[in-house]
């Protein structure tokens, strides 16, 4: 599913009040961080992570590296941060309920 823009403004302005909780550090990407992304991304749909100083990845390397396994999308890079977001497949469990793009008809 790829975002629109309207829905990718109001996945930043979520995520700006967000706490970072992944953190890729100098061991780099590995099964133990995809694992711990995909269990934050089951919890909460949107997760902000951050790239620390002693590691070999630039911020949007290390999103573009994990969106692939986690199958989320990459919604923003800032410095040092990015945030990633995987929609719940089960409406019921949804916390985040993105607005429609809506189509102009001429």
């Amino acid at each position: 599913m790829e975002l629109t823009s309207k829905q990718r403004a109001q996945l930043r302005g979520i995520a700006a009040g967000a706490d970072t909780i992944i953190h890729v550090g100098k061991d780099g990407i590995g099964d133990n961080l995809i694992k711990q992304v995909n269990d934050a991304l089951e919890a909460r749909e949107l997760v902000k992570g951050r790239v620390l100083e002693n590691s070999m990845y630039t911020a949007r390397e290390a999103a573009e590296e994990l969106c692939i396994p986690t199958r989320s999308e990459v919604v923003q890079v800032i410095g040092s941060k990015f945030v990633l977001y995987r929609m719940q497949h089960d409406k019921n469990k949804r916390k985040i309920e993105l607005v429609k793009d809506r189509k102009k008809s001429v």
